[in-house]
């Protein structure tokens, strides 16, 4: 009997192998399968699983938010990032994506698109259209959700709301055709891969004027100007957020070759991650030099400094130089948080402005240095860095003098800041007549 079902079994693995390969085959012609359709298949599946990663990194941005400020405004901070998203998605599809990504106008905007009412074949898109959409939405949500941290604790609702969608229409699509939609930019050459400069330098410089134009909390600063800290209620939820990113933007960068046939993805989820680690190493070791302690905040800022920074040059570079790159940021964020804090007196509960204008700026500037094909450093000579400089400064005008424009028109009609009383009295009751810690006794934090 044994010798019996040794030989049925040897007789029915080749037939069964033979018969699967049979019924493999023919459902391959039946559908046509190539290899074009194969790689066409694995490209769109890369690009929405990463775009979907993007999505995540909203929970990360509103974690990190919330954690650095205080529990009185928790809720009002998770409604932001709710709605940023939400707003946006809309905007961006009925135009933003057009003034992005349709056809050039002088270098300077599209034209064509409207509503997604176009083929958009002069992308020469290897992935469906709407799979694009979805990856430049969670991108164009990222650019927005920047601002509402620097903003933080002072806002009115409706403000938000209302510069959230401005920016989605049409202050990221002008420099993201500059840069990504056939722009002045791109013909110049200009290296910013995923989005040091266009998403999260206007993020970062939109801040700047919002904070600015806005002023700063109550009690942040003494009579005689010095600054009194106001820390955030969770440092945890902040630690989870920063996590929550760092995993994110493993589909930022490698995600941004559009292609999961690419095989710089692995280069560039390395340098990803080198630039974050060696981001919080040197921010943390500053400040404990500095400091006489290892600083929490700054060290989980330290990381999404590096994080930022290697967006540009994270295809360009080799490990060393994102090594390099990162490190400088976990330094350079610090530097600029206590200059933007002590000196400019801008009020940046979440650092966001350093983090994204300055390190985003950064990060593009040491691409013109560190680009194995270019790089100053790799005997490119200094046209590289020039090109990367165009593109910074161009950026950094364009979004100042646009947001100044935005945010000095919504203070002027609807209001930008909420009053004092309910600034004290915290936004979540405030603003939704809810608290985040409805179970909890909560202790006026107000600075007298």
């Amino acid at each position: 009997m044994n010798r019996l079902i040794k030989n049925y079994k040897a007789f029915l693995i080749p037939v069964g192998t033979i018969a699967t390969l049979l019924l493999v085959t023919s459902i391959a012609k039946a559908d046509q399968v190539t290899p074009d359709k194969v790689a066409t298949a694995v490209d769109n599946v890369w690009v929405l699983v990463t775009a979907f990663l993007v999505f995540f990194m909203q929970a990360g941005f509103a974690m990190v938010e919330a954690g650095f400020t205080r529990a009185k405004n928790a809720s009002n901070i998770v409604m932001k990032n709710l709605m940023d998203f939400a707003i946006g998605s809309v905007i961006f599809w009925l135009f933003g994506f057009a003034f992005m990504f349709g056809k050039d106008a002088g270098g300077f905007i599209g034209t064509s698109g409207f509503f997604l009412n176009d083929s958009f074949k002069h992308l020469g898109l290897s992935i469906p259209l709407t799979s694009f959409l979805m990856f430049q939405t969670v991108f164009a949500a990222t650019a927005a959700t920047i601002v509402s941290g620097a903003m933080a604790e002072r806002t009115k609702f409706i403000a938000y709301c209302i510069y959230s969608a401005v920016i989605s229409f049409i202050i990221y699509p002008v420099v993201g055709h500059w840069a990504w939609g056939g722009g002045w930019l791109s013909k110049l050459g200009f290296i910013d891969f995923a989005g040091s400069t266009v998403v999260h330098s206007v993020g970062g410089w939109c801040a700047l004027i919002g904070a600015a134009l806005l002023g700063p909390r109550i009690g942040k600063y003494t009579k005689d100007g010095k600054v009194n800290a106001i820390p955030g209620h969770s440092i945890t939820l902040a630690a989870l957020g920063t996590f929550i990113l760092w995993f994110g933007w493993f589909g930022f960068n490698p995600g941004s070759t559009l292609s999961g046939m690419n095989e710089k993805i692995g280069d560039i989820a390395v340098n990803t991650n080198l630039a974050a680690a060696m981001g919080a190493n040197l921010a943390m070791i500053y400040t404990w030099l500095k400091y006489k302690k290892p600083d929490v905040s700054m060290t989980l800022n330290g990381a999404l400094a590096g994080l930022v920074a290697i967006t540009a040059g994270c295809a360009s570079v080799n490990p060393w130089g994102a090594a390099i790159i990162g490190g400088l940021a976990g330094i350079l964020v610090v530097v600029a948080v206590e200059f933007i804090d002590k000196k400019l007196k801008i009020d940046d509960p979440v650092g966001a402005i350093s983090v994204h204008g300055v390190c985003g700026a950064f990060g593009t500037l040491m691409v013109g240095l560190f680009a194995l094909d270019g790089g100053l450093f790799y005997g490119g000579g200094i046209k590289q860095f020039l090109v990367q400089l165009a593109g910074v400064a161009s950026t950094f005008v364009w979004t100042t003098v646009t947001a100044f424009i935005l945010f000095a028109i919504i203070k002027i009609t609807v209001g930008l800041r909420v009053s004092e009383e309910e600034e004290i009295e915290g936004l979540d009751v405030a603003e939704h007549g809810a608290t985040a810690y409805s179970d909890f006794v909560m202790k006026s934090q107000a600075v007298k």
